[in-house]
């Protein structure tokens, strides 16, 4: 376990959140010192997390931790660190949100309130990605909600009420559901610690504390519940906060009118940032702490996982709204990753090697998180620079496009064939992962998950028509094409589409160990026994 030499998990996560404060102390009118302020906020971030990138060895489990007593009175400890599951989506944290934020450089309304929340939400993404106590962790989840309502309240499109109140009020649902989950567990073991609680869960040290809970609720109300029942109780209401972020058919409803909504640097957050919290949540959280129950309905999560894949694919098909279909491609693309994480808990006797075949699926999901995170982005603030220059969405209002803003439709065809899964670019490896280890273990639900393959294909192309070819709608003649600003941002999106479509090493050495201990907890192996870092 290394040490580092200062606090930098701490500084990664709360850089923005000084700056936030600093974007409040400047005065009225100082928009370009905001902009300014905000970014290098965010860059020093970025260049901090690449130190932890660059210094980061899989092979020694959690690493840059910070542990100090915070209220040792109830057992709670501030804690950070990072390992194979997390240190990619603190990496994806720190590109995207530099990139959103330059993507509103020309912001001209309430400047100073604008980018305020958008650091206020960047300290709560980092949270959840390096906190390792549910405690504190809970409040970095919450910070993910509260800035975002109001990003979408305040500067979405024309139904944004509608979309930030139904936003907020499912993403709370998940939340009561979940902290309510953790209340109990806490009563059961007196802990909030993740690496604590998967200890307890591999040694059937939690199920024993539940069990005695469950016997303690009896005594004293007189309420007749086994303790597999409660357990399952729990489990679900876990499932609920994640599911709902994440999002997972049906409760993905909240996703196309929030995206819809948002402002361009909101939707590419949202996409690439706020749904990895919910799927890091199942891997942080569901699959470790709460093994058997996973197991126990691993067939129930199977068929939403593939109804998440098929109908989210078949409603993206069905779009008018150029946005709208890019946040349906979203439920889509989502369905992958977790049709890879519950793959790792069937069972499959009659497989050769399933370890192996497990992992390359855990890391088919840990890598398509990050494939996504940059596909959304670039196709969410390719939506953004369509629609900052025409003020429509519709798609049978474009047409031709390529003809007067040719770099335009070159970098949105390269980000439609990375959301596409074409090889050469990264969605391709990380589904092809997810499938190659799925396939011998759920032989049945991945071959219907295929269906979802082809309907992206159709529906991505046939929006790449719709847009740049065709005959030019002659009201956009003389449309400017892409700044050097918006050329930067995609360019910096298309490094990584290359970058892991050629070489995925990078990225699947980081995971690999984390994602080996994580196959081994359903396994049953000795490796369960040790929970990460120790």
């Amino acid at each position: 376990m290394s040490q580092p030499p200062f606090h930098i998990l701490s500084l990664i996560t709360f850089t923005p959140l000084i700056g936030a404060v600093l974007v409040l102390l400047m005065p009225k009118g100082s928009d370009k010192g905001i902009k300014l302020l905000s970014l290098v906020a965010s860059v020093v971030s970025l260049l901090l997390t690449l130190y932890v990138w660059s210094h980061f060895d899989p092979n020694a489990g959690l690493m840059f931790e910070e542990r100090s007593p915070w209220i040792p009175t109830l057992n709670i400890d501030y804690r950070l660190g990072v390992d194979g599951l997390s240190v990619t989506m603190a990496l994806l944290t720190a590109i995207v949100t530099p990139l959103a934020l330059l993507a509103h450089w020309k912001q001209d309304r309430n400047v100073k309130l604008f980018f305020f929340l958008f650091l206020l939400l960047e300290t709560g993404m980092f949270g959840v990605f390096t906190a390792l106590n549910f405690f504190h962790w809970f409040i970095f989840w919450e910070l993910g909600l509260i800035p975002m309502y109001f990003l979408i309240k305040i500067w979405g499109a024309e139904d944004r009420t509608y979309a930030s109140f139904k936003f907020f009020i499912y993403t709370l649902a998940g939340s009561v559901g979940m902290l309510l989950a953790f209340a109990f567990i806490y009563l059961a073991t007196n802990s909030f610690d993740f690496l604590d609680l998967r200890q307890k869960a591999a040694s059937g040290e939690l199920n024993a504390a539940i069990t005695k809970l469950v016997a303690s609720i009896h005594d004293r109300t007189g309420l007749s519940i086994s303790a597999t029942g409660f357990s399952s109780l729990l489990f679900w209401g876990a499932f609920l906060g994640f599911a709902i972020k994440v999002p997972i058919w049906p409760f993905h409803t909240w996703l196309p009118d929030a995206h819809t909504q948002a402002p361009t640097g909101g939707s590419m957050l949202l996409a690439a940032i706020l749904l990895k919290m919910g799927v890091y949540g199942f891997l942080r959280v569901i699959l470790p702490i709460f093994p058997e129950q996973v197991a126990a309905h691993v067939n129930v999560l199977l068929l939403l996982s593939l109804a998440s894949i098929v109908f989210g694919a078949y409603a993206a098909l069905a779009q008018t709204d150029f946005k709208r279909l890019v946040a349906y491609s979203s439920v889509n693309h989502m369905g992958y990753a977790m049709l890879g994480i519950f793959a790792t808990v069937a069972a499959a006797p009659n497989v050769a090697d399933v370890m192996n075949e497990k992992a390359a699926a855990l890391n088919g999901a840990v890598l398509q998180m990050f494939n996504h995170g940059i596909s959304s982005a670039a196709l969410f603030f390719m939506v953004g620079v369509i629609y900052e220059r025409t003020h429509t969405r519709k798609l049978e209002e474009y047409g031709g496009l390529r003809k007067i803003m040719p770099i335009y439709a070159g970098v949105l065809g390269i980000s439609m064939f990375s959301s596409l899964g074409l090889p050469g670019l990264n969605g391709f490896v990380g589904e092809f992962l997810v499938f190659k280890g799925a396939f011998p273990i759920i032989t049945l639900v991945s071959s219907l998950a295929t269906i979802g393959l082809v309907i992206t294909g159709v529906f991505l192309l046939g929006m790449m028509q719709k847009v740049c070819f065709g005959p030019l709608n002659e009201k956009w003649t003389g449309l400017p094409d892409m700044s050097g600003r918006e050329i930067f941002i995609g360019a910096v999106l298309m490094l990584f589409m290359f970058w892991i479509g050629i070489y995925p090493a990078t990225f699947i050495n980081a995971s690999n160990t984390a994602v080996v201990q994580l196959v081994h907890v359903f396994a049953k192996a000795p490796e369960a026994m040790t929970a990460l870092g120790h």
